[in-house]
């Protein structure tokens, strides 16, 4: 879909590449919109597949699959990052509007090109060096200094993939424990809170940014985010600029997240991007004049992007493990929204939902 086409009507279908919490809650999303959704998964009664109309059980770069997908779909989408950047590229050979593009996947699944593009889109990130061998690995240390952090190039999350180098000797080691994976060795930032923003960029280069959110992880996993973040009109200026430069650059459609790093002195670095909507954008669901799944699906089906202005203050938590068999409790609070996610199985530090806590702005 270009600038100056259509926006897709209600009725039209969209297609969601991921059958997890997050393709569950677009997927709700679009249908509020008047949208059908059209899941590819190659999980079995996946939490997205229940509320969508239909599912592919499939593998991501299945041809027969993605040629079912773009048969079904007006446009197709996607909710996490490790969607086979070829699959992308083949579902637009078949003529299929994908969105967001290949190239904001290619970018997001290897840390050292991530890195290398927020550099050249004029967006500062900690220093870095690729590490291919043990050899390089000690060489970066040397050269970055220590303590580092050494994280695989690609996968990994919720703090897997990664370990801290602590005496620059012992580089070679630690990449060998990685599993002698090609990575990426990162200087620690000197950060005094980590924070985020939830940017959205339409077809005809609409942008729509929300307030930052400050966010605080335990164990490598988000634990909570609050937001709007007391913030200056300077820093989320700054945030605002890098997700402009961001969403620019890449010719981005859709929702994005970007995490961030503040500095003492103000200064704000990029940590991350992650191009779908994120954990850390669940607040919008019930803070936000339209939440981040809502402005996705508008984003993708080329309508006009809505406001992003907070209504209430919003303090987000996730439920990790059995920790969602408090449901009934927590349903029971006045100021909170519980959003769970149909998993079938509670494992420990597995997200099995989150709530929303609201407060007066």
């Amino acid at each position: 879909m270009a600038p100056g086409l259509a926006p897709l009507a209600p009725g039209a279908t969209i297609g969601i590449l991921g059958g997890g919490q997050l393709g569950r809650m677009l997927a709700l999303a679009a249908a509020r919109l008047g949208f059908d959704v059209v899941i590819l998964t190659p999980e079995l009664d996946a939490p997205a597949s229940r509320v969508a109309r239909e599912t592919v059980i499939a593998l991501f770069d299945d041809p027969d699959g993605l040629a079912r997908l773009a048969d079904l779909c007006d446009v197709i989408t996607y909710e996490f990052e490790n969607v086979p950047a070829a699959a992308v590229e083949r579902l637009k050979a078949l003529g299929a509007p994908v969105a967001p593009s290949g190239l904001a996947l290619a970018v997001a699944q290897d840390r050292v090109a991530e890195k290398t593009f927020l550099n050249e889109a004029g967006v500062r990130t900690v220093a870095f060096a690729q590490v291919d061998s043990g050899e390089a690995a000690l060489e970066a240390a040397a050269r970055i200094g220590v303590p580092s952090l050494m994280k695989t190039r690609r996968e990994g999350y919720d703090g897997k993939g990664q370990k801290w180098v602590e005496h620059a000797a012992d580089a070679a080691t630690v990449f060998e424990a990685l599993g002698g994976a090609p990575c990426i060795l990162e200087a620690p930032a000197d950060f005094v809170r980590e924070l985020s923003v939830i940017a959205a960029r339409g077809h005809d280069g609409e942008l729509a940014i929300y307030p930052l959110g400050e966010n605080h992880h335990e164990g490598g996993i988000l634990r909570r985010t609050v937001a709007p973040a007391p913030a200056s009109p300077d820093l989320a200026d700054q945030a605002e600029r890098i997700a402009a430069q961001i969403l620019t650059r890449l010719d981005y459609v859709g929702v994005i997240g970007i995490e961030l790093f503040e500095l003492a002195d103000g200064r704000l670095l990029a940590n991350e991007i992650a191009p779908r909507v994120h954990n850390t954008g669940h607040w919008t669901q019930d803070g936000c004049e339209v939440c981040q799944f809502e402005q996705h699906i508008r984003a993708v089906a080329g309508w006009p992007l809505g406001p992003t202005q907070a209504r209430a203050h919003v303090e987000m938590l996730n439920l990790l493990g059995d920790e969602a068999e408090a449901w009934a409790k927590l349903a029971a609070e006045p100021e909170t929204r519980l959003h769970l996610y149909g998993k079938r199985e509670a494992k420990p530090g597995r997200k099995m939902g989150h709530i929303n806590r609201l407060s007066g702005l």
